[in-house]
């Protein structure tokens, strides 16, 4: 049985990506432009909304590219339509070929949730595949633990902990019906008891 827990609602998905904008541009000290990365899928949109709070802050232009990491990701033989990739011998990540300006830009990578690291790492790969931003940083909506790597976010929206069992589900209007975050929980209806403990 799947329990289903409502952990952000419009609203506080709302709030955090604005708390994300003030952070970034409070933490900015140095002189290199900014560059959004959004992560795909649900890291682009991401991106595109920090993108606006920031433009509004700053007053002035934000670019906004997207990234499609899939052939860059160490566990990619598992995942399904990742062998579509490797055949081909080659990906380019979306709209990072032949944006010179990267490699002069304080990159920032978006993504929705972090969990073990690997989907981070592998857009790192991609981005430095393409260019040597001087800076990079990364903001996610969702920090749910379990790292399997040793990368941090710069900026998150809300740490969550987690059990490794557990789904976070980030709905968001460029996709679902719906926008809000959800955590699923496995029930099991056949409690244990050891020594008249449920446990």
């Amino acid at each position: 049985m799947v329990q289903s827990v409502s952990l952000l609602d419009e609203q506080a998905i709302r709030r955090a990506l604005t708390r994300i904008a003030h952070e970034v541009v409070e933490k900015t000290e140095d002189d290199w432009p900014l560059a959004i990365v959004g992560i795909m899928r649900k890291g682009l949109p991401l991106a595109r909304r920090l993108a606006e709070r920031i433009e509004a802050i700053e007053k002035r232009k934000v670019n906004v590219y997207s990234l499609d990491v899939t052939a860059y990701r160490d566990d990619q033989k598992q995942r399904e339509g990742a062998t579509a990739f490797a055949a081909s011998g080659s990906f380019e990540p979306s709209a990072l070929a032949g944006v010179p300006e990267l490699g002069r830009s304080r990159v920032l990578l978006v993504d929705d949730v972090l969990y073990t690291g690997r989907t981070v790492r592998a857009a790192l790969d991609a981005l430095l595949s393409h260019a040597r931003p001087p800076v990079i940083q990364l903001a996610v909506l969702i920090d749910r633990g379990h790292r399997e790597l040793p990368i941090r976010p710069d900026y998150v929206g809300k740490n969550i902990p987690t059990a490794r069992s557990e789904r976070v589900l980030v709905r968001l209007r460029e996709f679902d019906s719906e926008e809000q975050v959800i955590l699923l929980k496995q029930t099991d209806a056949r409690a244990e008891v050891s020594g008249g403990v449920m446990k």
